[in-house]
């Protein structure tokens, strides 16, 4: 075992009690770089060795100065970072290098981390796919045919592979979850308003997507949320996170399964959401099924609406200047379309659909503590396709709807935590979302860890790719 191997905390604790350095842990982070990366194409734009060695040790000389001191990052390519290059996915930005750090990478750098490089993503985050004609495609580190997902797939890959101990993420339409449960780790969408965002960036109507942390540990999620949470002064977005809450022993969580059969989902993976339910059940909770507390449809057509129109608002502007045409994404393109041709009363219901499925879910939580659903509908696709025509012989309606699991937090902002359930039959990793009322981050996390605890299925099966370049 390396220091590469071991969690955030673990390692943090060693360099804040001198027993490694930075300079070694860099050393190290690099060698792992150097092995696993060729093959999973994860982390892009990567400094130059010999300048991150130099920065390692101006920290090693300087001395602690953080909970993150010393640890490499990778961050994610959606998040502007001063003079390292930042490109969202896409040819439009292919060269850009910021002169100013994104809100989320300021708070890590004050930490004490030192940043390598960037993750792979798809373009501006679309699609649960990291691929973009700028890097290509990040390939899954248990199957190298495979999608890692997205779009914090790059994210989700480094960490799979031991490149970095913590990686940053963002969730919209479970960009944090779906890799995370595709690559065997942890992610987790904070509720609404507790990462704020980048101030320019940020929506104050209609919020949909937040940042969050990634990890293999729980223990990990929190030690990073901590750094990335807090109020800013710039934005309505932000409070302090408080760790705190009871193991399962005495919780009533509920299992959601499919939504009572709306959601089309590949064999296999309902059998993987039992089993990591069945796993609180002997950990002391009481575990029962739940009807689904609202129609599913409704939920789609509120999130497709206000999606395509948060979009539109945001991304419009590149549709519109001829210089781009032919140097975007379809899925763009047609988000961007469809978002300018809703009418004022169609958001209007959008928006009341959404505040009635807030309001059946705020009743179910009020009965359970969490409920769990499925991270996935289908287990990673090879890396060659778009996106899944079909789930489970079911046909997709857009590029995005075998994605519709992860909806219901993000529509109305609720905490959820991609937790790894196991392998199917061809090796691929499953996940299940554990789903919370809004600000009980702590307390989930508190869950989090007890199940971790007895399955930790990120140690118990640890991608080939990690330890040498699978080409």
């Amino acid at each position: 075992m390396t220091v590469t191997d071991l969690s955030a905390v673990e390692l943090a604790g060693l360099l804040a009690r001198r027993e490694v350095g930075p300079v070694e842990v860099m050393q190290a982070t690099l060698a792992r770089v150097g092995e696993a990366n060729p093959a999973v194409n994860a982390v892009v734009s990567l400094r130059d060795e010999e300048a991150l060695l130099a920065e390692a040790r101006a920290a090693e000389a300087a001395g602690p100065s953080g909970p993150l001191w010393g640890l490499p990052m990778a961050v994610k390519d959606l998040v502007a970072t001063k003079g390292i290059r930042t490109t969202w996915g896409s040819p439009v930005y292919s060269g850009t290098v910021p002169q100013a750090d994104d809100l989320i990478a300021a708070r890590m750098r004050a930490a004490g981390a030192i940043f390598i490089g960037k993750t792979n993503v798809p373009e501006f985050g679309l699609g649960s796919h990291s691929y973009n004609p700028v890097f290509g495609v990040t390939r899954n580190p248990y199957d190298l045919s495979r999608t890692a997902g997205g779009s914090s797939g790059g994210a989700a890959a480094a960490l799979a592979c031991r490149m970095v101990a913590l990686a940053d993420g963002s969730d919209m339409m479970g960009s944090l979850r779906n890799p995370a449960a595709w690559c065997n780790v942890y992610g987790m969408r904070p509720s609404h308003g507790l990462v704020p965002g980048d101030p320019v960036g940020e929506m104050m109507l209609h919020p949909l997507a937040t940042l969050g942390p990634m990890a293999r540990t729980p223990a990990d999620l929190a030690l990073l949320l901590g750094v990335i949470a807090g109020p800013d002064p710039l934005q309505p977005a932000g409070a302090d996170f408080v760790l705190g809450g009871e193991g399962p022993a005495g919780k009533r969580i509920g299992w959601l399964g499919d939504w009572g059969g709306a959601w089309p989902m590949e064999p296999g993976l309902l059998e993987r959401g039992e089993a990591a339910a069945a796993v609180f059940a002997e950990l002391g909770a009481v575990v029962e099924p739940v009807a689904p507390p609202y129609p599913a449809e409704r939920i789609w057509e509120s999130w497709v609406a206000l999606r395509a129109w948060a979009v539109a608002g945001k991304q419009g502007a590149l549709l519109d200047d001829p210089s781009n045409h032919g140097r975007m994404k379809p899925a763009l393109i047609w988000e961007i379309e469809r978002g300018r041709g809703l009418s004022n009363a169609e958001i209007l219901e959008a928006s009341a659909r959404r505040s009635e499925w807030y309001r059946a879910a705020a009743r179910m939580l009020d009965r359970y503590d969490a409920v769990i659903l499925p991270s996935t509908q289908m287990w990673p696709f090879p890396a060659e396709w778009d996106w899944p025509k079909e789930v489970a012989g079911v046909a997709t309606d857009t590029y995005h709807r075998w994605m519709e699991c992860v909806v219901p937090a993000s529509l109305i902002g609720l905490p959820v935590v991609n937790l790894p359930a196991g392998f199917g039959p061809e090796g691929l990793p499953a996940g299940v979302q554990l789903m919370g009322p809004r600000g009980a981050d702590g307390a989930l996390l508190a869950l989090a860890e007890a199940y971790h605890a007895a399955v930790d299925w990120p140690a118990a099966r640890v991608p080939g790719a990690a330890h040498r370049g699978l080409g």
